[in-house]
């Protein structure tokens, strides 16, 4: 699948399962992002590596759902910051 095709995925299975409550507000929506990736932080904390892949997976689950329901086309979005990314000095002139 492409990223719009998994974005559209994404968002279709959350809507459908109740997941988007009207007028969440877009620093909500990051958080549980933000929360997926420390579940995964947990989970590496606790030497748990498939729990560390499940959490990595919710997190880019999380990503295409917040992608559908802000309308963002995340595989122009990719291609521009990578074409960006591309011309940027190494480590862009910082320690890390």
């Amino acid at each position: 699948m492409k990223l719009n095709e998994y974005r559209d995925k994404c968002w279709q299975i959350a809507e459908s399962r109740g997941f988007h409550i009207e007028g969440m507000p877009f620093p909500t929506v990051v958080m549980l992002v933000i929360t997926e990736l420390a579940e995964a932080v947990e989970g590496h904390r606790n030497n748990d590596w498939a729990n560390v892949e499940e959490e990595i997976a919710d997190t880019f689950i999380r990503l295409f759902d917040l992608a559908g329901r802000f309308n963002i086309d995340i595989e122009a979005a990719v291609d521009k910051k990578m074409a960006v990314n591309e011309k940027r000095s190494h480590k862009h002139g910082k320690q890390y």
